[in-house]
């Protein structure tokens, strides 16, 4: 009996041993298959989160990708890490955003410099830009010019895949013209249409659809007393009960003005990567904000 139970712990411990074993082949097999995988697809470096989503869009999964500025980071101020810069030299594509970003004025030669094959899509080619204001992606419209840009990158290095990537550039030009009606829609009719932030990155959705942005921050530089008591004087005289800021960046003047109105901070981010569901929920803020 004695000698029963022994052989089956001995044939168990064989039994998991073998499992471990087959596991661990499977795992580097499958890492390295991935791996292999990855070496196949584009690298694509992008700046921002946003355009990460567009290039995904279109690139399916025949594009990796790179976002040098990370969630919860700001493209103002920003500095990439080495391991990025490594993503950078053996990347196809650059996807810069064109538009006057501190990040990219601060990096971009080093960026070029780094690697002299790689292609450099300029996201806001075609766009007409707003003096002081890099935020083109912010705007469905602009949106739409800056996937066609990103379109034509990607078919310049991966012609073969043409068809492929107009399907899916298509599809969601088409997701982009319904956000972009749906905004139309919501904002439709408001009469007092002015809307006061803290961190001017609006100017382009407001152009589209016809609002007044009342930027508290000026040049990246923080109001002075002076500036905050004109601040109050304008929220109260327009009725304004919301100070619109971003966590990317410090609310401590917006505290200030919404304590002296009696109002409120909301955070809303130009940063998120999915960018119609987080656009089609600023709007829907600001719609009710304006109501």
């Amino acid at each position: 009996m004695k000698r029963k139970i022994l052989l089956n712990k001995i044939i168990l411990v064989i039994f998991v041993a073998i499992l471990f074993f087959s596991f661990g082949i499977f795992s580097c097999t499958a890492q390295k298959y991935e791996e292999e995988a990855n070496k196949q697809k584009i690298g694509v470096v992008v700046s921002i989160l946003p355009q990460a989503e567009f290039v995904e869009k279109i690139g399916g999964d025949k594009v990796n990708i790179t976002v040098m500025v990370p969630p919860g980071a700001s493209p103002h101020t920003y500095e990439p890490k080495p391991s990025q810069m490594e993503d950078v030299g053996e990347a196809e594509i650059y996807v810069k955003v064109g538009s006057g970003i501190e990040f990219e004025l601060n990096w971009i030669d080093k960026i070029v410099e780094l690697n002299k094959e790689m292609l450099i899509v300029d996201c806001s080619e075609g766009i007409e830009l707003i003096e002081f204001d890099p935020h083109i992606w912010l705007s469905p419209k602009n949106a739409k010019i800056m996937v066609e840009n990103i379109y034509n990158g990607l078919v310049g290095v991966d012609p073969e895949n043409k068809k492929y990537y107009k399907e899916n550039k298509e599809n969601y030009l088409q997701e982009l013209d319904k956000l972009d009606n749906e905004i139309t829609q919501a904002l439709l009719g408001k009469v007092d249409r002015k809307i006061m932030v803290y961190h001017p990155a609006w100017a382009y959705f407001a152009r589209d659809y016809d609002l007044e942005q009342i930027p508290v921050e000026e040049g990246g530089k923080e109001p002075s007393p002076k500036d905050l008591e004109n601040f109050i004087k304008q929220a109260k005289e327009n009725s304004i009960k919301i100070i619109f800021a971003s966590p990317e960046f410090s609310t401590k003047s917006a505290e200030v003005i919404a304590s002296e109105i009696g109002g409120a901070i909301v955070l809303i981010s130009p940063l998120e990567k999915n960018y119609i569901e987080n656009i089609s929920k600023i709007a829907r803020v600001f719609k009710d904000i304006l109501e």
